[in-house]
């Protein structure tokens, strides 16, 4: 039986494509598919703002507010889901194909305590956040209505995400892409629909386009879980026989708690941002739609290391330092494309981009000064990124989650705060590019020390 399990692990290591296919042709078939999807995942963040500020400009200020504990139910889905990503990616490159099932496994069984955390959110904490910033009636009402329909339906958001994880570990990228697609579509036709009524459906405001996000999640995850136990993939999730590991789950959270915090602190960064502005509701707004517009540059960005994480740790795990550095460098030099690209948009066409929000004068003026100066901070972002990715796909989470506490924390909110007292807060936008350059020179420090340390363990085949 030991023998028959040696040579099938022998077969799959040969088969699977992220240790043999060529770099750059492997990059992009993981990588398109997520890109792909994460592009229309931002389209459909946009396409809420955009129909909102329609409705209602109270509305587009009411996101702003929220857009924070979103980020939290984000940063937990998606951390969690990272730490099993990485050790399912290694337990395949080391041909441990029962540790890698476990893993899997016990992912799954992670969204139970991470949805509950988020259902006592949405029933106790939503008010008190909201009205901690600001007393307009109007904006309060949008923004707990909102962030109570999606924090207390998150299952399906974080259940979805976790499958996601688990199979693009494997190498499959198109199943991902497709459960994105499925919940981004779904939320794009219902929007207007239950924002502006038609039909048999009320009209909802912005209530509706939490059912429509919500709604959008649902039919993602039903897609997800359908593909997950009905389709054979290189991981098997099964429940028979199973007995919950410590080691396990300290494996999964060793990558995936300080992902956690890394992707939490930038929650942090905007509550603190906010507060900053909050003399300024129109700035207030501004950073809003900012960081709606932002995703559709660092979305594909995201889609890039979705496929390139996988590789790396695979590589990593079969000691392939050759195949590690290829992955590595080619995924730099995308990343800055693509991030090049943000900035010359930015730049050149930020009045149009704003306008899609509806706008007043006042947003438009701020807004465009704003975009110009915070794009500064995309190029250094993509070599940031990308080497956050290198850490935890090789298992150092803790030196991504330390990049990050030290960019949004450390920098970002001091040197903010700092800029609005010096001068006023037009000068607040400065300490985004500020804040990238110092993380990027400490990102820069951590992988000369990995080069130095454990990757000269590894073979240079």
């Amino acid at each position: 039986m030991e023998k028959v399990k040696e040579i099938k692990g022998i077969e799959l290591q040969k088969e699977n494509k992220m240790g043999t296919m060529p770099m750059t042709r492997l990059i992009l078939t993981m990588s398109l598919p997520a890109i792909f999807s994460m592009t229309i995942q931002a389209m459909y963040n946009i396409v809420d703002s955009i129909f909102i500020g329609q409705y209602d400009l109270d509305g587009l200020t009411a996101l702003s507010f929220v857009f924070p504990l979103q980020m939290l139910l984000v940063a937990v889905a998606v951390g969690t889901s990272v730490g099993v990503n990485s050790l399912v990616s290694r337990k395949l490159g080391e041909r441990n194909f029962d540790e890698a099932d476990s893993a899997a496994t016990h992912g799954l069984l992670t969204c139970i305590a991470s949805y509950l955390f988020f259902l006592i959110l949405g029933i106790f904490a939503v008010r008190p956040f909201i009205t901690a910033y600001t007393d307009n009636a109007k904006i309060i009402e949008y923004s707990v209505q909102y962030l109570t329909i999606v924090l207390c339906l998150s299952v399906f958001a974080i259940v979805q995400i976790m499958v996601e994880k688990t199979l693009q570990a494997t190498g499959n990228m198109i199943f991902p892409m497709l459960f994105q697609l499925t919940g981004a579509v779904i939320n794009i036709i219902f929007d207007p629909i239950f924002i502006f009524g038609f039909g048999i459906f009320p009209e909802m405001g912005v209530a509706g386009a939490a059912v429509a996000t919500v709604f959008g999640q649902f039919c993602g995850m039903v897609f997800a879980l359908i593909v997950l136990f009905c389709v054979k993939h290189e991981v098997k999730i099964s429940f028979k026989n199973f007995r919950l590991d410590k080691q396990t789950l300290k494996n999964i959270y060793a990558v995936g708690f300080p992902s956690i915090i890394m992707q939490s602190i930038g929650s942090v960064m905007i509550i603190g941002l906010n507060a900053i502005l909050a003399p300024s509701e129109a700035s207030v707004t501004v950073l809003g739609i900012y960081y709606k517009l932002q995703s559709f540059v660092f979305m594909p960005c995201f889609g890039l290391n979705q496929g390139v994480m996988p590789i790396i740790g695979y590589n990593y795990g079969a000691r392939s330092k050759k195949r590690l550095y290829s992955a590595l460098k080619r995924g730099l030099i995308i990343a800055v494309i693509i991030m090049t690209i943000g900035t010359v948009l930015m730049w050149t066409i930020p009045d149009a981009l704003i306008s899609m929000f509806g706008g007043t004068e006042e947003i438009m003026s701020i807004g465009e000064n704003a975009f110009r100066i915070i794009s500064l901070c995309f190029i250094p972002a993509a070599a940031g990124i990308l080497l956050t990715t290198l850490f935890q796909a090789v298992g150092k989470g803790i030196r991504s989650m330390l990049m990050s506490f030290c960019r949004q924390l450390v920098l970002i909110l001091p040197i903010a705060y700092l800029l609005s007292v010096i001068f006023d807060l037009n000068a607040v936008w400065y300490a985004f590019p500020i804040a990238e350059f110092f993380s990027l020179l400490l990102a820069v420090g951590f992988l000369i020390n990995l080069i130095k340390g454990d990757f000269k363990k590894l073979d240079s085949h």
